[in-house]
């Protein structure tokens, strides 16, 4: 299937307007996208790392002070 967006004619409101529509039907039927094998991956080690008591925590705030820092 050959899409085409006018996206040179269309705001940013609208692009985000298309993503979220997009992005509501893709959450309708969410098994029917797999997941790469990395993400199982990422997650083992993350379980692993807590079962040990090797994980360390950030609060939510302090992880979006990071990120806002590090695009700057």
């Amino acid at each position: 299937m050959n899409i085409s967006l006018p996206l040179d004619k269309m705001t940013s409101l609208d692009k985000i307007a298309v993503m979220e529509k997009l992005w509501d039907d893709l959450c309708r039927d969410p098994e029917s996208i797999p997941s790469p094998t990395w993400h199982k991956d990422v997650l083992e080690a993350r379980e692993k790392e807590i079962n040990e008591g090797k994980a360390k925590f950030t609060s939510f705030d302090r992880a979006k002070e990071r990120i806002r820092d590090q695009i700057k």
